[in-house]
């Protein structure tokens, strides 16, 4: 049941012309905003140089290392005031991706670090007013505090949807997930306590079978998606939360390898400037070694992992979106751990752009980021006066890192020969009660989701109205408050039933959580699987293209938004009767997004021709070496002739993978080539050979 408790607190300070002290919250449930939170990390701030010192800040930083001073006289002048003592680039050198970081101004961003006793918005005043520094702004603290409120899951509990006519995957508690496939309720037991009626409210419907609250068909439609794709692992979604469990049974196949990098080395072995990324990277500690189970941790990572991509069909616990067929040897979507949370510890402003970026950089189309600044429209008194951002410029104003790391990510991630050119971010809107979605999820080329429950009804606590996307399931423990499992776990019934690191599931590995941080990773999901099926029908989209085609496709619930919609509070008066609240469902009409996601609508639309043919790359290759191509990735066909012009720069052989070819650099220089699928048209494509780098990165 939604109490007034914080799962992620993200508090911040406007800064300069504003000159206020608002608060933002990172919500994951309703909060209350301490009294006295610390809004800034002392002693640090982020700066972006103006362009033209690029090749200075190239002398003094290019390898990675922190510099005392940046070589820029004014600069060094309000250092040596403030006990400046190092700058460092926000974002490490990267040479496969350093091109795109550079066009993007991502190089020109540094942090600052000084002497803590300095007052932070003095330095950023200081820093601000030079011409050569485009903007300044605090290092923000950023914090969770998780209320840890996992309902147990229980193998004998019974099922929470009609048993399915056939069956789809052998996972045991596929019938308790109604947000893949809800076939209508199972028997439930109802509390004694809601017989009868109820003198407030006469027209509650206490008499009527509870198992109405779940409607056959109100589900993401996984039934019809999965005839055509079970997700595919050249499609990685990067989960921005606390680390994910990575030896859960249930997740493990489905988690994203770093292959030219050693889990846990303190060396940087594949040179994109993070080392140890075997499977992710903790950006708080700065370390290759991904944690669950630090003191505080609340499983919430390895929760939307689950909702996303646990492996599918093992005869184990759930079933995914995406997770693929295990029976039919079909891999899942990639989850690459993007680690912002960890413990009780705080992170940061930088750490979470950091991840943003990374993500883009290797290979991640689809950020999974079950947070969101507080709703510019959240009730003043448990949030606070100051309140959220209330436009996108506001929040542009006072987070510009940020916003460049995420418009990195929505530009820059994927390929333009892949399923996707760009990148898509998803957000939970908030959980809030509040009629405006929070930021980052409202902004231009982000999805911001919200929450509903198994009839379809908006989620009680969900935020709706301005800016929100789209809807998925995301729980409701309140409406399902009358339910009893065997278990006596009231609403569990109304839940999202997800993967969990043993220590906070009562060593089961799974349990039930709600909020529209669970609606999230639906969509999350339905993504990447649609994605998975563009790249198996050699489909490619724009970032923008994609998302159009995720709402186009998403069904309309306004025809239901009629009446009033009854939940639980907490409270019972003196007969023992526990208090109903009343929903007024007229106010949700057109404030749901698109409406509910629609696995099976997005993909057909795919199979019915969405999107163009993809291509073949251009390839980029270092002299003496070679690289191994499957065209079947991006052309369709089985075989394939590949025919070079000038054979003196490179030539081309059979690989040793079936249906692969190696391409070897013979000289340095560039020729055009020609591939031609067997009975399909040719594609004319360029080979360059370069005197060092394989790739076709910066060097």
């Amino acid at each position: 049941m939604k109490m007034k408790y914080i799962k992620i607190l993200f508090a911040a300070a406007a800064v300069l012309a504003l000159a206020s002290c608002a608060k933002e919250v990172l919500s994951d449930s309703p909060v209350t905003v301490p009294q006295e939170e610390k809004t800034r990390l002392d002693g640090e701030v982020v700066l972006k140089f103006d362009d033209s010192l690029s090749d200075l800040l190239d002398k003094i930083n290019l390898d990675g290392t922190p510099s005392t001073r940046s070589g820029v006289t004014t600069v060094d002048e309000i250092l040596d005031i403030i006990g400046g003592y190092k700058l460092e680039r926000v974002f490490p050198v990267n040479p496969a991706t350093e091109d795109m970081s550079r066009k993007s101004g991502l190089h020109l961003w540094y942090v600052v670090y000084f002497d803590e006793s300095q007052d932070v918005d003095e330095v950023v005043k200081k820093l601000s007013a030079l011409g050569e520094v485009q903007t300044a702004s605090p290092v923000r603290t950023i914090k969770k505090a998780y209320d840890g409120n996992v309902i147990p899951y229980h193998p004998s509990a019974k099922a929470m949807t009609k048993a399915e006519g056939d069956a789809l995957f052998n996972d045991p508690e596929l019938s308790k997930q109604w947000g893949l496939v809800n076939e209508g309720a199972s028997e439930h037991k109802v509390n004694p306590v809601f017989a009868g009626s109820h003198p407030d409210y006469p027209d509650y419907p206490y008499d009527k079978e509870a198992s109405a609250k779940f409607v056959a068909g109100d589900d993401i439609n996984c039934r019809e998606a999965w005839t055509m794709s079970k997700g595919d692992p050249s499609i990685i979604v990067a989960v921005l939360d606390e680390g994910i469990f990575l030896e859960h049974p249930d997740l493990a196949a489905n988690i994203w390898t770093n292959e030219d990098e050693i889990y846990g080395s303190l060396e940087d072995n594949d040179g994109n400037g993070y080392p140890g990324d075997k499977h992710g990277y903790d950006f708080m500690n700065n370390r290759g070694v991904i944690t669950w189970d630090s003191y505080g941790d609340t499983g919430h990572g390895s929760h939307v992992s689950g909702v996303i991509a646990a492996v599918n069909n093992n005869g184990v616990g759930i079933s995914s979106i995406a997770g693929g067929d295990v029976a039919l040897n079909m891999p899942g979507v990639k989850l690459m751990s993007c680690q912002v949370f960890s413990g009780n510890q705080a992170s940061n402003t930088v750490s979470l752009a950091r991840a943003i970026k990374y993500a883009a950089d290797n290979g991640a189309v689809v950020l999974q980021c079950s947070f969101g600044y507080t709703s510019g429209a959240a009730n003043p008194y448990v949030y606070g006066s100051s309140g959220g951002y209330k436009t996108e410029e506001e929040w542009e104003t006072y987070c510009p890192l940020e916003k460049s790391a995420l418009d990195y990510f929505i530009h820059n991630a994927g390929s333009d020969n892949g399923p996707i050119k760009g990148g898509i971010p998803v957000f939970a809107s908030g959980n809030e009660y509040a009629p405006q979605a929070g930021f980052p999820g409202a902004a231009e080329g982000c999805v911001s989701v919200a929450a509903v429950a198994a009839d379809f009804t908006p989620s009680t606590f969900t935020n709706y109205g301005e800016g929100i996307s789209v809807a998925a399931p995301g729980g409701d423990q309140d409406y399902y408050f009358d339910f009893l499992e065997d278990n006596g776990d009231r609403g569990a019934a109304g839940c999202i039933l997800s993967t969990l690191p043993y220590h906070v599931s009562d060593n089961t590995g799974y349990g039930y959580m709600e909020g529209t941080s669970m609606a999230c990773p639906h969509v999350s999901g339905v993504v990447a699987l649609g994605l998975s099926y563009a790249a198996q029908m050699h489909r490619h989209f724009t970032a923008e293209e994609f998302r159009e085609l995720l709402f186009d496709t998403s069904k309309n619930i306004d025809e239901s938004m009629y009446g009033n919609k009854f939940y639980y509070q907490w409270q019972s008066d003196a007969s023992g009767l526990i208090h109903p609240d009343r929903l007024n469902l007229g106010s949700y009409r057109g404030k749901m997004g698109a409406g509910v996601i629609d696995a099976g609508a997005l993909l057909s639309a795919i199979a019915g021709g969405a999107g163009v043919p993809m291509e073949f790359p251009n390839i980029y290759v270092k002299e003496g070496s070679s690289v191994t191509v499957n065209p079947s990735a991006y052309l369709d066909g089985e075989s394939f002739t590949i025919a070079i012009d000038d054979t003196s720069v490179a030539s081309v052989a059979a690989g040793t993978a079936a249906g692969t070819y190696t391409i070897s650099g013979l000289k340095s220089g560039s020729t055009t080539a020609t591939i031609t699928p067997a009975g399909g048209a040719a594609q004319t494509f360029v080979i360059t050979v370069r005197t060092s780098g394989n790739g076709s990165g910066w060097l």
